[in-house]
């Protein structure tokens, strides 16, 4: 299946049924009176937010959706059928943009949330709505009142605990499948993910840790980003916005390049050009690749790195998983507080 996170869809609630002008008619009954009855409402566009799906294919090419109008009015005074609703059925994570792109309209974040983003209208009222005493025959009816009709865009933000960050060629996609049953594509040329990935990372909890006895948390991997990325340069920051919900992010720098500082540097400098509370987040480091390098190059590098980033650099290996289980664990440990904190 195809990924996409962004859709631009067209949505035409209903209209509301017809009042009717109808009059009482009936053998031995000398007044009779108007009896016309009311329109029916029409149908709402409802998005929902269901579990199960993870990409917006669905609106790649259904790209327009109208609900039925109501039903007229009819004599004796009936009211009209109301058109039942339709419902548009998105992932968990999807916000509703306004035409203009930056108005949020809603954010469907949890399973079964769901919101009316286009209200059917009301029934016209038939002409037994105006009977009065001193009006007793009323020839009025009105017709129903218009649907609400908008462009919207749905943009999804995967739900994720951790998100997974670097440049092309970091490993991210090694470690993924090192820690996760995730099966992403991994190549030894840049650019080798091109959309995002989640895995579930399911470790079990030592004696005396502070863990439950089985932690797990989703991890997201994003394509890489490189120098220039916040104003489009490569795939630019299109799927940053998937690490926008994480409680932290894991930030694998590639060891076996002469300068693992300016990597770091490069990257943090893209999360703080794109903004919204990303270049704040709780960050871990891991220096990748550690097989691949020499005893020397391993103790300078990391020390480096360490004096740059100013806390603890973790030394690690996705393909022969040397220094995975502590940073697992301290991954769990920071997204199981913020859960507690939630």
């Amino acid at each position: 299946m195809k990924f996409l996170d962004e859709a631009k869809v067209w949505v035409k609630a209903g209209d509301g049924g017809d009042g009717v002008v109808a009059f009482r008619r009936e053998k031995f009954l000398e007044f009779g009176g108007p009896d016309g009855g009311n329109g029916g409402r029409g149908g709402d566009v409802v998005v929902e937010a269901v579990e199960g799906l993870n990409t917006l294919i669905d609106y790649r090419y259904a790209q327009h959706f109208r609900a039925r109008k109501g039903g007229n009015g009819a004599g004796s005074d009936r009211t009209g059928a109301a058109a039942p609703p339709v419902v548009l059925k998105v992932p968990v994570g999807t916000q509703i943009l306004a035409e203009d792109k930056e108005t949020l309209l809603a954010d469907l974040d949890a399973p079964g949330k769901r919101v009316v983003i286009a209200k059917g209208g009301d029934g016209g009222f038939g002409n037994a709505h105006y009977k009065s005493s001193t009006n007793r025959a009323p020839r009025r009816a009105d017709k129903g009142w218009p649907g609400e009709e908008r462009w919207i865009w749905l943009r999804l933000k995967l739900i994720a605990d951790a998100g997974l960050v670097g440049l092309p060629n970091a490993g991210k996609s090694t470690f993924l499948a090192a820690v996760s049953a995730a099966r992403p594509k991994i190549a030894d040329y840049p650019f080798t993910t091109l959309h995002p990935q989640l895995g579930v990372v399911r470790l079990h909890a030592g004696r005396g840790s502070h863990l439950s006895a089985t932690e797990e948390f989703v991890l997201a991997d994003i394509p890489g980003l490189i120098e220039g990325a916040h104003e489009g340069v490569g795939l630019g920051t299109r799927f940053l916005g998937h690490v926008e919900r994480c409680a932290v992010l894991l930030h694998l720098v590639d060891g076996t390049q002469p300068d693992p500082v300016g990597a770091w540097r490069t990257v943090r400098a893209e999360l703080a050009g794109y903004g919204h509370g990303l270049a704040e987040k709780p960050e871990i480091v891991a220096l990748n690749k550690a097989d691949a390098m020499t005893p020397q190059a391993r103790a300078s590098r990391l020390r480096a790195l360490q004096r740059a980033v100013g806390d603890e650099v973790h030394l690690i290996s996705g393909v022969t998983g040397e220094g995975l289980p502590p940073l697992l664990r301290r991954l769990a440990g920071i997204i199981a507080a913020r859960r507690q904190a939630a």
